[in-house]
């Protein structure tokens, strides 16, 4: 994946279970950060995309991978949607 602030890759932005709880902000520098409830970057790290697929590896190195769906990131059993 290439992009830069210019023209981020169409998967760039904020992502969120349909209960709010849980966020998933991609960056378009290539690095996330994960929100749960009321604790903003639980989770941060950096991420790959190949055509619909995305690889995360948090800053610990915890790895983590999805799927975009038709509009939709299927992602460690969560469905997340764009906001």
């Amino acid at each position: 994946m290439k992009t830069d602030q210019a023209n981020p890759h169409p998967y760039v932005g904020m992502w969120v279970t349909a209960d709010g709880y849980i966020r998933h902000e991609l960056l378009p520098n290539g690095r996330y950060d994960e929100a749960r409830g009321n604790r903003n970057s639980a989770y941060q790290g950096s991420y790959t995309i190949d055509g619909d697929h995305i690889q995360y590896v948090d800053d610990t190195g915890f790895t983590a991978d999805g799927d975009f769906r038709e509009g939709v990131l299927y992602h460690a059993g969560m469905i997340l949607y764009r906001t």
